[in-house]
């Protein structure tokens, strides 16, 4: 059974820092592209950042560039969203996912096969 587990997210400042990890288990995870998206209440499921199965090839929206780093350890079977100047607009519950077809089609939510339950990002004011 394939399980996407996020962890990580919490409250925090204008400004601050969160990493999110996402333990991937069930499936050969250097064999899967790898996505973070995240919903804020009303709003549709939004593509943030993805990396390749090699690690060699990064995608972020514009909207996060400069402030997010997404990034993999193949060895811990875990990808990792670190999230610096965080601001009140990045409020949202962020999901992991994982894609195993090919071409990798970053920003397609139907692209991907497996997600994770979500975890919670709140930023203050």
């Amino acid at each position: 059974q394939v399980q996407l587990v996020e962890s990580g997210g919490g409250l925090v400042q204008a400004g601050g820092s969160l990493r999110l990890s996402c333990g991937v288990s069930g499936l050969t995870f250097g064999s899967v592209n790898l996505g973070w998206f995240r919903q804020a209440p009303g709003k549709e499921r939004e593509f943030i950042a993805a990396i390749h199965k090699t690690g060699s090839q990064t995608y972020n929206t514009d909207s996060v560039k400069g402030r997010f780093t997404i990034s993999r350890d193949n060895a811990k079977n875990t990808v990792y969203l670190q999230m610096n100047s965080l601001e009140p607009g990045d409020t949202a519950v962020y999901y992991c996912a994982a894609g195993r077809s090919a071409p990798m089609r970053v920003d397609y939510v139907p692209y991907y096969d497996y997600w994770g339950q979500g975890t919670q990002v709140t930023v203050s004011s």
